[in-house]
């Protein structure tokens, strides 16, 4: 068994994703635990990488010489993914493996986030980490993939799988609402999917504070590493989601809920995906806010 990476005074922390709505949180918030190299496929903040090319990410890795990663890049297009399953089998599985094993040879720590969507919804209560994942489309069935090969890889990692994630910049469900307000009347949102908002903000927060304290000796990861679910507290459909939003935003458009089956999509989701976050809070002792508090707060650094 390989000895546990050496943490210099100021690591160097490898982000992988930078350019996601999840990476450019962390960009600010993994500033004031060391040197962040952060990689993405434009390389807009740093060195570039293309997660379908094993050897970009081999380059990658061998030439930041990181201290720990956080992986933030993904497919995440659900929808497109049941077409292109090879680009979302490549990206949110494959690649994912691949870092691991790098990682674990040279006893690197490593931050990877997954999803609500490995499960099909059907429990009827919140999810647990113990629950047997069974995923209904082909973005879940990927994610699932990668981040079983990750925790079998032999690398020091920590899972995080969270849910409905928005924030200030990027394709998410608040940000196109708000475009929506603006532009019509009247509006159809689903509203028999039950899940729990997540601020990109906060999932970039507790991420550092969790990874601030492993980097310090605080927190051993052959203890404390493995899966864990952290998402926004609460729960709501996505209608009440956008009702709140609607409500923050002061606009006049009409919000009627309808079925799923009547917004078919290609991908299918999955009914009742929220996630109990009772482990990580046991573990780390820290608790997400509700998701109300969250949006608020989004919301006010929005305008």
């Amino acid at each position: 068994m390989s000895q546990k990476h050496q943490t210099p005074e100021r690591p160097r922390l490898l982000l992988i994703g930078a350019n996601g709505q999840v990476g450019w949180e962390l960009r600010r918030t993994l500033a004031g635990l060391g040197e962040v190299v952060a990689a993405s496929l434009e390389g807009e903040y740093g060195p570039s990488i293309d997660l379908m090319d094993p050897q970009s990410l081999a380059r990658l890795v061998d030439e930041a010489r990181p201290d720990a990663v956080i992986n933030a890049a993904a497919y995440t297009a659900v929808d497109r993914a049941e077409q292109d399953r090879d680009s979302a089998r490549r990206i949110n599985a494959e690649a994912v493996g691949e870092l691991g094993v790098l990682l674990a040879k040279r006893a690197v720590p490593v931050v990877h986030y997954s999803t609500d969507f490995v499960f099909s919804g059907t429990l009827g209560r919140p999810y647990t980490e113990d629950d047997q994942p069974d995923p209904l489309n082909v973005y879940g069935e990927t994610k699932l993939v990668g981040e079983r090969a990750l925790l079998d890889s032999g690398a020091r990692a920590l899972v995080f799988r969270t849910s409905w994630v928005y924030g200030a910049r990027g394709a998410n469900f608040l940000l196109t609402m708000r475009r929506l307000f603006a532009e019509r009347d009247e509006l159809r949102v689903v509203d028999d999917q039950i899940g729990s908002p997540t601020w990109s903000r906060m999932l970039a927060e507790m991420t550092a504070q969790v990874l601030y304290r492993v980097l310090r000796g605080e927190l051993d990861l052959d203890e404390v590493g493995g899966l864990y679910h952290l998402t926004g507290g609460g729960e709501v459909s996505w209608y009440g989601f956008a009702c709140a939003i609607l409500e923050a935003c002061g606009e006049g458009c009409n919000l009627t809920p309808i079925p799923s089956s009547e917004y078919p999509a290609p991908a299918p989701r999955p009914a009742y995906s929220v996630l109990d976050n009772g482990r990580f809070e046991r573990t780390f002792g820290l608790a997400m806010p509700h998701w109300r508090d969250s949006l608020v707060q989004c919301l006010e650094e929005l305008d």
